[in-house]
Parts: C-alpha cells; sequence; structure tokens
C-alpha cells in the first residue's frame, strides 16, 4: 500500500494557489502510483480548530462550527472543480478524530508523558504558539510574522519533546530520506539543536480558548490545535492505542508520504509529528517521510492576505480551464523549489507544450492517417534509422519520466514527455509524409510513419495521465483506444496501436488559450 497524505488546510480563510499546487502534486503522484500498478490510499483534510477559527467566527457573528463549514466547503468544491480525488477525508471535528486524540494523551498521560506547569511568556496569536527569545530577530524583536504578540501567564499541559528529541537527531542522522528534497533536512537538524531541552505546550485553557478538543483528563483544558491536527494522519486511517486493530495496519504498511509546504517543516512536523509518533511506540521503519515543498510567490514576495497579491485558483480554472491551471501548477516549479506565479507563462506552457507541440502531434499525425491511409495504422514496411531514433527517443524519455516521478519530480517527468514530442515533431517534419503520400512505391513508407506517430500518441496519453487524465482519456479516445486509461505502466510496450486499427478525424484536445487584448 502507498499512502499518502497532505498536510491538512487550515479553515481560516479561503483556499489559494498554494493549497491548490500541494493538493494537485499530490493528486498527480498518487495517479502515477496507481498507474505503476500500486494500491494507494490518498488522505487530506482540514483542520478546523483553533483559537483564530475562534476569534473569526465571533467577528462574523457566527458559531466556530458554522464558520468552519461554511469554509470547509469552499475547499471541497475546488477540488471537485480541478480534480482531485482522494480516498479518504478528514475533519477534526470529526468523532473518529477526536476520540482518537482523547485516546492518545490519555495513553501519553498515563505514561508521564505529558505534565502541568505554570509559565509566564509571550504568546503569538496568529501562531497559537508560545515565543522564546529563540523567536527574537537581530533587533530583539518579534518579527511581523509572529503577528499580534501578548505575554501572558497560565497553566497548561506540556508533551516530554525533550525526552525524544536525542533520539530524533540520532535517527536523522542516520536517515537520507525521511526529509525530500534532501537539502531541507539541514534546516531541521539545526532547528533541533535550537530546541534542545524544551518541551511543548499541548493545551490552551478554556477561559480564553473553548473551541477545541476537550483534554479527556481534565476538562478545563481543550488541546493546542497542532497536537490536535497532526493526530489526523493516523486517526482517519483507524489508529488506536491499541495496536491489533486491522484497518490502521493495512494502510500504514510501508512508510507514508506526507507532502507538506516548507512552512510547516519546522517544528511543526520535522520535530513535533516525529517526537509525537516516537512517543506513541512508533518504530524508526515506521516514520513518514516528508516531501517538502515551496512556496508560490508573486513578484518575488510571498502570497498573503495583508499584501493582497493572493491568487484565487478557482478563477484560474474558470478562465483557462482546469488542464491548463494542473498543468502549470506542476510543470513550472521544482518540487521543493520556490516558484514565481506567473499567468503569462501559465497561458505560454500551455499553448507551447499542449497545444502546438503534443496537440499539434496528435492533430496532425491523426489527420494525415485518415487522408493518406483511410485511417487505418499499419506498420508498413522496413524499419529506417529515423524509425529506431523515435523508438529509442520514446524508451529513453519513459524511463527518465519513471525516474523522475519515482522522485516525485513531476515536472522533470513533463519534460521528459516534452522531449519525446518535439522529436516526433522533427520526424515529421523531416519525412514529410505529405511527400511520401504523392508516391506509389513509398506507400509502405507513409504507412510506417504514421504508425510511428499514431504509436507515440497513445504512448504520451498514458505518460501523461496523471498530470492531465481528462486530456489524457480524449487522447485515447483520438487513436480509438480507450482502454488505454487502463493500461499500467508494465503495459507500455511498443506495439499499443495493433495492426490494422482504424481511427477518425481527430478533434483539438487542446485548443489554444487566446488572451483578448484590452480595450
Amino acid at each position: 500500500m502507498f499512502f499518502l497524505t497532505t498536510a491538512i488546510d487550515y479553515t481560516n480563510g479561503s483556499p489559494h494557489i498554494g493549497h491548490a499546487y500541494e493538493k494537485v502534486l499530490a493528486d498527480v503522484i498518487a495517479r502515477y502510483h496507481r498507474l505503476a500498478g500500486e494500491e494507494v490510499y490518498f488522505l487530506t483534510g482540514v483542520d478546523q480548530h483553533g483559537q483564530k477559527v475562534q476569534q473569526t467566527a465571533e467577528k462574523e457573528g457566527v458559531s466556530p462550527a458554522e464558520y468552519v463549514a461554511t469554509v470547509t466547503a469552499r475547499f471541497s468544491s475546488l477540488w471537485e472543480k480541478i480534480g482531485v480525488e482522494y480516498d479518504g477525508w478528514a475533519e477534526t471535528v470529526d468523532p473518529r478524530h477526536k476520540t482518537c486524540v482523547s485516546a492518545i494523551l490519555t495513553d501519553l498521560h498515563a505514561r508521564d508523558q505529558i505534565y502541568k506547569k505554570s509559565y509566564k511568556g509571550f504568546y503569538s496569536v496568529r501562531q497559537e504558539q508560545f515565543l522564546t527569545d529563540r523567536d527574537r530577530n537581530e533587533a530583539g524583536e518579534f518579527g511581523a510574522e509572529w503577528g499580534e504578540v501578548t505575554e501572558i501567564e497560565e497553566e497548561n499541559y506540556y508533551f516530554k519533546l525533550s525526552e525524544h528529541t536525542p533520539w530524533l537527531r540520532d535517527f536523522l542522522e542516520k536517515s537520507d530520506d525521511t526529509i525530500l528534497p534532501a537539502f531541507r533536512k539541514a534546516e531541521l537538524v539545526n532547528a533541533l539543536e535550537k530546541n534542545t531541552g524544551a518541551d511543548l505546550c499541548i493545551s490552551r485553557p478554556k477561559d480564553r480558548l473553548t473551541w477545541g478538543i476537550a483534554l479527556p483528563f481534565d476538562d478545563d483544558f481543550v488541546t493546542y490545535v497542532w497536537f490536535d491536527a497532526l493526530i489526523n494522519y493516523i486517526s482517519f486511517i483507524g489508529y488506536s492505542p491499541d495496536p491489533t486493530l486491522p484497518e490502521f495496519e493495512s494502510i500504514w504498511t510501508n512508510r507514508p508520504v506526507h507532502i507538506i509546504g516548507k512552512d510547516i517543516l519546522v517544528p511543526a512536523h520535522g520535530i513535533y509529528w516525529l517526537a509525537m509518533l516516537h512517543a506513541i511506540g512508533f518504530t524508526d521503519e515506521k516514520m513518514p517521510q516528508l516531501l517538502v515543498h515551496g512556496w508560490w510567490n508573486r513578484s518575488g514576495e510571498k502570497m498573503s492576505k495583508s499584501l493582497g497579491n493572493i491568487v484565487d485558483p478557482m478563477e484560474l480554472a474558470d478562465t483557462f480551464g482546469v488542464d491548463a491551471l494542473r498543468y502549470y501548477l506542476v510543470r513550472d516549479i521544482h518540487t521543493g523549489k520556490d516558484s514565481n506565479f506567473d499567468v503569462e507563462r501559465l497561458v505560454m506552457l500551455f499553448n507551447t507544450e499542449l497545444a502546438n507541440e503534443l496537440g499539434n502531434l496528435c492533430n496532425r499525425a491523426l489527420n494525415m492517417s485518415v487522408r493518406y491511409t483511410e485511417g487505418v495504422i499499419s506498420p508498413g514496411g522496413p524499419l529506417t534509422p529515423d524509425d529506431t531514433a523515435l523508438q529509442q527517443s520514446l524508451i529513453d524519455n519513459t524511463a527518465a519520466y519513471r525516474k523522475a516521478m519515482d522522485n516525485h519530480e513531476v515536472s522533470m517527468a513533463l519534460e521528459a514527455i516534452n522531449r519525446h514530442v518535439v522529436h516526433c515533431n522533427q520526424y515529421v517534419d523531416r519525412l514529410k509524409p505529405w511527400e511520401l503520400n504523392k508516391n506509389l512505391e513509398s506507400k509502405g513508407r507513409l504507412a510506417t510513419v504514421l504508425h510511428h506517430l499514431a504509436e507515440s500518441v497513445a504512448h504520451c496519453a498514458v505518460l501523461l495521465s496523471p498530470v492531465l487524465p481528462d486530456a489524457a482519456a480524449k487522447l485515447a479516445d483520438q487513436v480509438k483506444l480507450p482502454k488505454l486509461t487502463e493500461l499500467k505502466l508494465e503495459d507500455l510496450k511498443w506495439g499499443l496501436i495493433p495492426d490494422g486499427h482504424e481511427i477518425v478525424k481527430p478533434s483539438p484536445v487542446f485548443p489554444r488559450i487566446e488572451i483578448k487584448a484590452e480595450e
């Protein structure tokens, strides 16, 4: 079982382009692993508790439950719109989740992993956490990233995080694939060095926060939102401190992949979550991999409400189409790195690589087959070096595609597909099927050329299916082989199109995006 999760989205606002990128990336990875013949379970959802949610709901004059239900609907409708298909949906108000969180808290408390103490310090309302002097900037101040910071003194419950940091430091030192891409690991290791001896406050008193899961051993407190939310990765697949339950074991069979943004690697996922799992009893072999993606910036700045530079993915899908949006989101950013959102590049990539290259290959190859061979695809005569070079291009670029996808590098996988498509179009321009058609003695050669083009379209339809499932199905229909979308990677061998197969006149799968000039 390949178990894939994304960070659950915080329901204190509307989904933006970063949310869409993370979910499309996860959807593509899940579809690829199914294409590779694996059983996949893809979990995503929404984090609905916390002080910010409570405060926003109060400002809007509704209950927190009403507020998060409205925001949750925005997220789920977007995922449906852009074709994100998941197997499990997590909402932290779900009774299953509350039961699991309570069971874990009870177990940790009983094993003396949670204790109560009084603490006076500075508290960030935005990040919903206590700050220390390590969080001050060079001027000795708490920067704007913390939002409103107030000094408070109160009793709370603490998780003995410090008992697990030596293990975590050693585990990360020995592991080369827990943090992906690898360059993100150094950031986590450096943060761990600063975190030595610190424990994690896992509660908030109800006199200032009621919207959360009550501590099972002290009803005057609710659970800190991060301790609550992180547990979704196991609560919605049936985890319980009772390890004999079969549902959980059937899904968490191998190391799962958690897809998260770089802003929540430290400390939430890289320190809190791994330490929590260790405290619960997970072995090193069961620790998840954290696939850390970068941010979409705009004009070189991180997108944020305060800067007013948020991009609405729903508007993009309505304006340019779902295919254009999905392709751009995973084509123009390298996994782990930042990228600068540019609507002109969205249009350019779609028009260049899909409309001009792949769409053009499909249209010209199939149109020529209809005109020159009455739509009948046949291998034709003996192969020439041009033909064997095209076949080798397909072999090499399919291998490059698989290597990139296995490493979650979707943009590089799409580059591989495009390299082969470009090779095919150059093959057409060099061999000129329209000239071959003028000579009866060249009919066998013509058939061979058109067969190679149609075969390449069929392979590209399969390879493109994780990224653009609807467009891939249309390409399969173009070559009159709808069952192409049921194939697995191991089925990709030369000869997908049988001898004597008939096709019909194609219709454009990737119509160019035309931008109207402003008057």
